[in-house]
Order: structure tokens, then C-alpha cells, then sequence
């Protein structure tokens, strides 16, 4: 593999900023000819370029039917709250007890899981904001002007003193991984990124 290019989707922090970067820096390291573009978007979007083969590799939420998948990463859904919510001392929260505040939802990454867990509970969050980047939900979690559900390993490092992060109970677990259209369709330079990703994870 002297020559090529490979073409990644990825959505918000886990993958973009946990996952990639080390991915990259040893892929770089032993397949120096290809050259790698890399496209973010909403994990929805990034499932529509795959269909469109706009891209020949995405990191996609588990489980995902339509693709061949590889799971690298598994984290648990947290609530987010603001510091002072009467509800930040709890050890654990139900979803119930997330449907009577102002709810924000974010599209980076866990949107569509998001929403499934409500509907499978049968379940209405009480939606007055939705964010397409997840920098953006942590701020109006912290302004105290609502609450969300976000992942995990999607949150900075770091304690932001504003926010309180509550497991779900019972809990959630979110699994990311890579997906291609076709595995035995896979041109050598995903496969290669695909055996590096699964080896580090």
C-alpha cells in the first residue's frame, strides 16, 4: 500500500477526539503513502455517507444491522445536570425522573439512542433545545437552563464544576465501533484500519 486515500466519518467527541487520534497516529506511522480525509458530522449523517459511499469506513453507535461493524469502545449514558439541580445529590436517576425539566438533545453521537430509550419506556422528554455539538449541550446544562442524557467517554477530561454527571439506572450502555458497506468490498487501506482500530481498542 504505497499510494491511496481513505475516507472516515466520524461524529462528536468519542470517536473524534478519544479514538481517532491514536488510531491515526499509528495508521500514519505504517501506511505513510495513504492519504487520509476525514469527514464529522451527526452519527446519522455519518451512517447516510456510507449508504452514499461518500466514505469508506465510519465510527457508527452499535448496533447498526445494515453494515458489517466492529465494536471498539463500550461507555454507559449519564444524566447531565446543572450543579445546583435539587436532583444532583442522587446516586442514580431514572428516566422518569428526567422528563419534568427542560431536556436538551444532542445530535453528536447519542441522539438517536437517546431517544429510543425514551420511546422504548414509552417516555416524553420535555425537548426545548437540541445541539449539534456537544460543547454546546454542556453549556446549557451548565447555565442551569436544562438537563440531558449524554455518553460518558464523550465528556472532556476534567471535572467541570458546573455540571453533575448521574449513572442512569438502570443503566445504559453505548457501544461505538467502525462500519464499512461490505467488508469483502474493502479496499486494503480499510481493512488496514480496521485491524490497527480492533487491536487497540
Amino acid at each position: 500500500m504505497k499510494r491511496g486515500t481513505l475516507r472516515i466519518g466520524s461524529f462528536g467527541p468519542t470517536s473524534s477526539i478519544k479514538l481517532l487520534p491514536t488510531i491515526l497516529k499509528q495508521y500514519r506511522a505504517a501506511h505513510p503513502g495513504i492519504e487520509v480525509h476525514i469527514d464529522e458530522g451527526p452519527d446519522r449523517q455519518v451512517i447516510q455517507w456510507l449508504e452514499e459511499r461518500r466514505i469508506d469506513i465510519g465510527f457508527v453507535v452499535l448496533p447498526e444491522e445494515r453494515f458489517d461493524t466492529f465494536s471498539l469502545l463500550e461507555d454507559q449514558m449519564v444524566a447531565l445536570l446543572p450543579a445546583g439541580h435539587p436532583l444532583a445529590k442522587r446516586d442514580s436517576l431514572s428516566l422518569s425522573d428526567l422528563c419534568h425539566d427542560p431536556f436538551v438533545l444532542t445530535e453528536a453521537g447519542s441522539s438517536e439512542l437517546v431517544s429510543r430509550l425514551f420511546n422504548a419506556a414509552r417516555l416524553t422528554p420535555n425537548i426545548r433545545f437540541r445541539c449539534s455539538q456537544l460543547l454546546s449541550t454542556l453549556d446549557t446544562v451548565g447555565r442551569g437552563d436544562a438537563l440531558t442524557v449524554v455518553a460518558e467517554s464523550s465528556l472532556p477530561e476534567g471535572d467541570d464544576c458546573r455540571c453533575v454527571k448521574i449513572p442512569l439506572s438502570p443503566s445504559v450502555k453505548r457501544q461505538v465501533g467502525l462500519a464499512v458497506l461490505d467488508q469483502r468490498q474493502s479496499s486494503p487501506a480499510t481493512l488496514a484500519f480496521i485491524k490497527l482500530a480492533s487491536s487497540l481498542s
